[in-house]
């Protein structure tokens, strides 16, 4: 079972923007978004994925989640019978250093900038190799949202 380990933050500035390496217009909706799991039809450049995910742990920190690539055009056509709610946002690829010995992958901040409704709203993401693992805060992380419904793009 995949199980993925992320935490959330607000953004306080736009200081973020000078230290990605990339950025990606991403456009997402959602056939499902009950609290026990969510499935989600994204699109980004020329590729597609189908993701479902469940339930969050009781620290928001941790569930389940499968995703698979499928065709744009398939995913073109989910789109259109998704939820109302098409999320369109940039996503920039800020990479950081491990701050625990012996880590083998690289750590990296994806924040999200949304646009449309919730123009303003950006969010930073981390994906991490257990819930306790350590990682540097840049100055531009504001407040942790992990686990706030709020803020899960499900409820954006």
């Amino acid at each position: 079972m995949a199980k993925e380990i992320e935490r959330k933050f607000l953004v306080t500035s736009l200081d973020f923007k000078g230290e990605a390496i990339s950025s990606t217009l991403v456009r997402q909706g959602y056939l499902s978004r009950t609290p026990e799991r969510t499935v989600r039809v994204r699109v980004v450049k020329n590729s597609a994925y189908l993701t479902i995910k469940g339930k969050s742990s009781s620290s928001g920190v941790s569930r389940y989640e499968w995703e698979k690539e499928i065709p744009v055009a398939e995913a073109q056509e989910l789109l259109k019978i998704c939820e109302p709610g098409i999320i369109e946002k940039r996503r920039y690829i800020i990479p950081l250093e491990s701050s625990e010995p012996n880590e083998c992958s690289e750590l990296r901040f994806e924040v999200d900038e949304f646009y449309g409704r919730h123009e303003g709203l950006i969010i930073a993401e981390i994906e991490l190799q257990s819930e306790s693992q350590e990682f540097p805060k840049p100055s531009w992380l504001g407040k942790e949202v992990t686990g706030n419904p709020k803020y899960y793009n499900s409820q954006i």
